[in-house]
């Protein structure tokens, strides 16, 4: 909210994107609420029955025309789910054109962002992009809900009216899991074969934070007898960044600042979701609390590559912020000695004064040679740039 109420009210789009059940809807209505003009508001949820007959672009905009009327006043238009209306962009520019209107769309696609978005709007638009919730935001529902929670569960919202019953956790988590899959991915895409697409989700979510590429999940295919070629890997991993289950990093050599373009690594946009349909959190945590630190900072603003030094030591994250870099290593625990040189050792390879970081469990604080070493929960609610 504090993001977005600066645009308020300005000649400029308000689109807010992310995973379904996010909470982009309750947002929506936040901002409704917030600007308090119901007299000149109209609230358009695109996923309802009731609103089937204004899926057609002519017969929207004409209702929405006959609702402004000859009124000189500025209208707001709040649109949830714009991505059932065809050629919604057009339509949307025109509202632009023809009145005074500050409007706000969500919508549950990263194609929102692309084609002819950019031919009729370009430059008239703001993003949003809506994470589900951070332990922080987890823990402002109630103080009595552990990291350990967080770390089983993830932070889709609803689980918090529901976060003492697990089997009801996991029927919910695989619902949604089934509709962004049914609905963002296969739908959307026009996917036929949903066997591989499921296959080629869990081998992602089984290698989240793990550098692979296209290629060598075909060949995992293949010794599974399994035939899918390199592009149908390509594009159905695509269709779910675009759905926003995965997020895509690549990797970056950092002397020479060079993006590489093999290898790179996915999170998954909840933690939560891979348990509910992997498994093996727990047994994974290393893995998971790289993904939660992950999409820590990506709701913090920075932009994510995955660092790489003299082609053999990796980063896992630079984070790039008002054009300045921070590292960071995430690490279980920092017991063994061997571990200890690895994630400091490899931050200690890089020759610049920017911040460095190691997170992990551990409480007791090892900070050394100016590398900061924080306990993942004070990163996560105390941590600031």
């Amino acid at each position: 909210m504090k993001q977005i109420r600066p645009f308020i009210g300005k000649d400029i789009v308000k689109i807010l994107t992310g995973i379904r059940r996010s909470g982009k809807s309750v947002l929506l209505n936040l901002l409704y609420n917030e600007i308090n003009c119901p007299e000149q508001s109209i609230f358009i949820n695109f996923e309802s029955k009731k609103n089937d007959g204004l899926k057609d672009p002519k017969t929207f905009y004409n209702y929405i025309i006959s609702e402004v009327g000859k009124s000189k006043k500025k209208f707001y238009l709040f649109l949830d789910e714009i991505q059932e209306l065809p050629n919604w962009e057009e339509t949307i520019n025109s509202f632009r054109v023809d009145f005074d209107a500050d409007i706000y769309i969500t919508g549950s696609n990263a194609k929102l962002l692309s084609g002819e978005l950019s031919t009729y709007i370009a430059g008239r638009y703001v993003q949003f992009v809506i994470y589900p919730f951070s332990f922080s935001e987890f823990k402002l529902i109630d103080k009595k809900h552990s990291f350990m929670d967080y770390l089983e569960i993830g932070g889709m919202p609803f689980l918090t009216n529901i976060i003492n019953d697990k089997n009801s956790i996991q029927q919910y988590l695989q619902d949604v899991y089934g509709s962004i899959i049914l609905k963002d991915v296969v739908k959307r895409n026009n996917i036929r074969d949903v066997d591989i697409l499921d296959r080629i989700i869990t081998y992602v979510l089984a290698n989240i934070g793990q550098t692979f590429s296209a290629n060598s999940i075909a060949k995992y295919f293949k010794n599974e007898q399994r035939k899918v070629s390199t592009d149908t890997v390509l594009n159905y991993i695509k269709a779910c960044e675009e759905a926003y289950l995965f997020y895509r990093l690549q990797r970056q050599e950092i002397k020479g600042k060079k993006i590489l373009s093999v290898n790179e690594k996915f999170y998954v946009a909840d933690h939560g979701l891979r348990e509910a349909i992997y498994g093996k959190n727990n047994q994974d945590i290393e893995k998971v609390l790289e993904n939660i630190v992950c999409l820590e900072l990506l709701r913090r603003g920075y932009r994510l590559t995955v660092g790489s030094v003299d082609d053999v030591k990796e980063i896992d994250f630079i984070a790039v912020k008002n054009n300045e870099p921070a590292y960071f290593q995430v690490c279980y625990y920092l017991a063994e000695e061997s571990t200890r040189e690895r994630e400091f050792g490899n931050l200690e390879k890089i020759n610049d004064n920017y911040p460095k970081y190691v997170i992990s469990m551990d409480k007791v604080n090892m900070s050394r040679n100016g590398i900061k070493h924080l306990h993942i929960e004070d990163f996560l609610l105390c941590f600031t740039e």
